[in-house]
């Protein structure tokens, strides 16, 4: 194994178009008795237990509050968010590229180990990615439930990478895609390779200013794609 790919989930491989937050909506209500400032909280580029604490602490609630009922909320958005996604019409929808990009990447696998690096607990994270038909894309996931702080989910990756490969990835090996200023910083201090696409709310400007290594449109075009990944910069 010569490079370690790690994909971001929501607006780099699929949309939920209001799924997810609509769960997590009605999941803060049931345990918590409020879900605060949500219709205007910005998620991008967070973990999910970063969000649940910035937006029950903007109700009020304290940290240990917040963190004493963590488990039933997880539970609650699980079962909500499987319920929105199993609506008619309502399922993921796969973003453009993406399916032959990992198809691309399949002749690859002998060079690169293509795994996910996101905010989502891990259970949020299947849901979505089977909803979409992207289960089982992805040798390895570090995910918010790993971890509240994203820029720690890097190492949790290159840890499950070793013990799965047994070649601990540093440096530009490792390369880190997705769509918000978060993705393009979290593995700084690793001194991953980052390459950015402007498929969410960030345009190609403020992906470029957060210090991308490559900025793309979408993954439309494989043959771009792939080189971004896979080639020298």
């Amino acid at each position: 194994m010569r490079r370690l790919i790690l994909f971001d989930i929501d607006g780099t491989l699929l949309r939920t178009n209001g799924a997810a937050r609509r769960a997590f909506h009605r999941a803060l209500l049931e345990v918590y008795g409020t879900a605060g400032p949500i219709a205007t909280h910005e998620f991008d580029g967070k973990t999910d237990p970063q969000i649940a604490r910035e937006i029950l602490c903007a109700a009020g609630l304290t940290n240990g509050s917040v963190d004493r009922s963590l488990p039933q909320l997880w539970r609650a958005y699980l079962r909500e968010l499987a319920g929105e996604l199993a609506q008619p019409g309502k399922s993921a929808e796969v973003l453009a590229g993406v399916v032959d990009l990992l198809d691309a990447l399949e002749a690859y696998r002998g060079s690169a180990m293509v795994g996910l690096l996101t905010g989502n607990i891990r259970r949020g994270a299947d849901l979505k990615l089977a909803a979409a038909g992207l289960g089982g894309r992805f040798a390895l996931g570090a995910y918010g439930s790993d971890d509240e702080d994203r820029s720690a989910l890097p190492a949790v990756a290159v840890e499950r990478a070793r013990e799965l490969c047994g070649r601990r990835f540093s440096g530009s090996d490792i390369v880190i895609i997705g769509d918000t200023p978060s993705d393009v910083t979290c593995g700084r201090a690793l001194g991953v390779r980052s390459v950015a696409v402007a498929t969410g709310r960030y345009n190609r400007t403020a992906l470029r200013e957060a210090g991308a290594d490559v900025v793309l449109d979408d993954l439309s075009n494989t043959e771009a794609s792939l080189a971004a990944l896979l080639g020298t910069w």
